[in-house]
């Protein structure tokens, strides 16, 4: 029954979530302000003092963004998980006869639309400010969709470990490790001028891969490292999106049987 209802289940939770962001419209401003100050504070005021060899700095930044809000999907994923399962959303859902898989993956696609009314403004504004698509529109879809599916294997990285706390405060006060997986990556500056051990971190982070893969098929300025995932961004952003849902979408389900428990 549950495998038979799964796309209407995934409709109606995925309706739940869009509903929260039409009565929460603070909620939706904040999500679209962030990334376009950023491209201020980053591009103009820190991109003063930068060089990077090929291109300005904030043809360099822009993919960088692009990869954060996608990252930042980690957070109100999680934090929404833990208040389901703790306000005891989670129980009622179970006891229903619905598909568990189904309610998730809707949550989860509600998210990808939102990242996209997020990241066509940001877009738009990184264009004004002087950012540029330089190897046509193919290869520039081709960017936006791994934006895209990183933000869905986040999403659901999220969703995993918020049903795995399921306390709300608690998940808030967790959500704070996602910033070490912003800072410690090739979003904002190259990592050759970093120490070694370092730049190893950084080169091997997901989010320094996806980076560096969009800003390869964009044809942005790009300074790569020697690590695999730097040579080969695009292979390596696509291998990590794979592995996280491999990894966060049984752990999620498997929580959310257990959520309350």
């Amino acid at each position: 029954m549950s495998a038979m209802t799964m796309p209407v289940d995934a409709a109606a939770s995925a309706r739940r979530i869009l509903l929260v962001y039409r009565h929460s419209p603070g909620l939706l401003a904040s999500s679209l302000l962030v990334p376009v100050a950023m491209v201020g504070v980053f591009g103009y005021v820190f991109g003063s003092a930068m060089n990077v060899p090929g291109g300005g700095y904030r043809e360099f930044l822009m993919p960088g963004l692009f990869a954060l809000v996608a990252l930042n999907a980690v957070m109100p994923a999680m934090v929404g998980g833990a208040r389901d399962a703790g306000r005891g959303v989670t129980d009622r859902l179970r006891s229903m006869s619905v598909s568990r898989f189904g309610l998730l993956t809707g949550q989860a696609l509600a998210d990808l639309l939102v990242a996209a009314v997020v990241l066509a403004p940001t877009a738009l504004v990184g264009l004004a400010a002087g950012w540029r698509i330089r190897h046509g529109l193919g290869p520039a879809l081709g960017a936006f969709g791994l934006l895209l599916l990183f933000r869905f294997a986040c999403g659901w990285v999220g969703t995993a470990l918020g049903l795995a706390v399921g306390k709300e405060d608690t998940a808030g006060q967790l959500a704070v490790l996602a910033f070490p997986f912003s800072m410690l990556t090739s979003a904002f500056v190259p990592t050759g001028g970093m120490p070694g051990w370092l730049a190893a971190i950084a080169e091997w982070n997901p989010v320094s891969a996806v980076v560096e893969a969009a800003r390869q098929l964009f044809g942005n300025p790009s300074a790569p490292g020697g690590a695999w995932p730097a040579q080969h961004p695009v292979a390596a952003a696509l291998g990590w999106c794979a592995l996280l849902l491999a990894l966060a979408v049984p752990l999620a389900v498997r929580n959310f049987a257990r959520a309350g428990r």
